[in-house]
Parts: C-alpha cells; structure tokens; sequence
C-alpha cells in the first residue's frame, strides 16, 4: 500500500440541522475507527485551533483512497481534501 498526507477541511452546509451533523459525526467517528482496524487511517491531527484534519492514509493508490477510502465517510459530501501522495526519506530514521 501507498502512504498519503490527506488534509481535510468540513464544511457543514449553511442550514443543516445540528442534529443531523451529530448524527453525521458520530457515524464518522464510527467509519474512522473501521478505516483504522483496516490498515488505511495510520494516525490522524487536528492543528491546534483549527477544524481541519491531517492525517496519514494508505491505499494502493490516489483513485482507491479518494473512492473506497476516504469517499466512504460519512462526512465527505461536506469535505475538500488536499492529497500528497508520500514516499520514504533516505534520511527517514525509521529506516
């Protein structure tokens, strides 16, 4: 699988109910959790203050992230996505 930096940014639709993006939020967090116990969401951030997300996505490659990954939050009708796809550093010192 490929590593990606996906940065996030929700933006709720002027009028939604605030029910419905509760309910919206809590099947994400829901989809999260899956996403993670499958191997695609390795870590995620929030900056401070911010509402957006940063985190670190694996796929096979941008279409399968952008389709059967990230495409399956709940939240990504209300979503922009900023996608680098990422590869090892000779200076990485994990290697």
């Amino acid at each position: 699988m490929r590593e990606f930096l996906v940065e996030l940014t929700t933006t709720v639709p002027d009028g939604t109910d605030p029910a419905e993006v509760d309910r919206v939020r809590a099947r994400e967090a829901v989809r999260a959790r899956e996403l993670a116990a499958l191997g695609h969401l390795a870590r995620l951030w929030r900056p401070v203050g911010e509402k957006r997300s940063i985190g670190l996505w694996r796929a096979e490659d941008e279409a399968a992230l952008r389709e059967e990954v990230l495409g399956t939050l709940p939240l990504w009708p209300w979503m922009t996505a900023v996608v680098t796809e990422l590869e090892t550093h000779p200076n990485d010192p994990t290697v």
